[in-house]
């Protein structure tokens, strides 16, 4: 943040997320601050994120926002699996702590930019999948470790054909944890939009945020909302399968607690 940035009070710290605002550019900066964790959301940092992005609804000095991760080593990894998530019996319901932890689920339509550096995975797509771009440092390092669990890829495969072709989506989740999507390949993709040495993704994403924030900020909005008006239809209809597809695919938690114990420590990236 620039010299004259101020952390909020109200949405400063807690619950695994930082918030610093810059009231003379406009732009916030929100932090993933659980670096021992690798950032991974429990179900305290997901309802601080819901309640950021409420907030940032009705907060006029807010005009643009840079979303990421503590600690350099991981931009998020998900839900945390330490995260006790008590399910309803039935199949047709499924609570998933993760629904409601990004900005568009929250009806925010100021622009987020995600800067990634580490690991980004499993359920950090949700996040990625709700920003308008991402900037990513030259270590980061993208997968989908679901598969190899014994876990459907429901949500996260939705949120990154937003932007990615079908078929390196697929691959993506479908290799699981034997492959890594550095950040050169997600820039040719179309899942990164720029790629910076790393430890200046934070000061990049920033850069574009103050931009944009200088712009009048409803039609800044009103675009925002309009490129998402270009693919809510099908994403709607595809978000719509996806509890019936985890709830008929997932293997029993015990059986994925044995897989992520065996799980191998190698992977090739591309």
């Amino acid at each position: 943040m620039a010299a004259g940035a101020a952390v909020s009070g109200e949405g400063g710290e807690g619950g695994g997320v930082r918030v610093e605002r810059d009231k003379e550019t406009g732009v916030a900066v929100v932090t993933l601050d659980r670096p021992e964790r690798h950032n991974a959301i429990d179900l305290a940092a997901a309802a601080r994120l819901a309640a950021v992005w409420r907030e940032f609804r009705f907060d006029e000095s807010v005009r643009a926002v840079v979303l990421t991760g503590a600690g350099g080593r991981a931009f998020c990894s998900g839900v945390d699996r330490g995260a006790d998530v008590p399910q309803p019996p039935s199949p047709y319901s499924l609570d998933d702590p993760l629904l409601a932890v990004g900005p568009k689920a929250n009806d925010l339509w100021k622009p987020v930019i995600a800067a990634v550096r580490g690991m980004a995975c499993g359920g950090a797509f949700y996040l990625l999948g709700e920003a308008e771009f991402v900037v990513a440092a030259e270590d980061a390092a993208f997968f989908d470790p679901h598969t190899t669990y014994g876990m459907v890829s429901a949500y996260e495969t939705i949120h990154m054909a937003q932007r990615m072709p079908p078929g390196e989506v697929a691959r993506t989740a479908l290799m699981g944890t034997a492959e890594r999507m550095s950040a050169r390949r997600a820039y040719e993709t179309g899942l990164v939009s720029e790629v910076v040495p790393a430890g200046a993704e934070v000061a990049a994403a920033v850069r574009a945020a103050e931009v944009i924030a200088s712009y009048p900020t409803d039609a800044v909005q009103g675009t925002v909302r309009a490129v998402w008006a270009a693919t809510e239809a099908a994403r709607g209809v595809a978000l719509a399968q996806a509890p019936h597809l985890v709830a008929l695919g997932n293997l029993p938690p015990d059986r994925q607690a044995e897989l992520f114990t065996a799980r191998r420590s190698g992977f090739r990236t591309r």
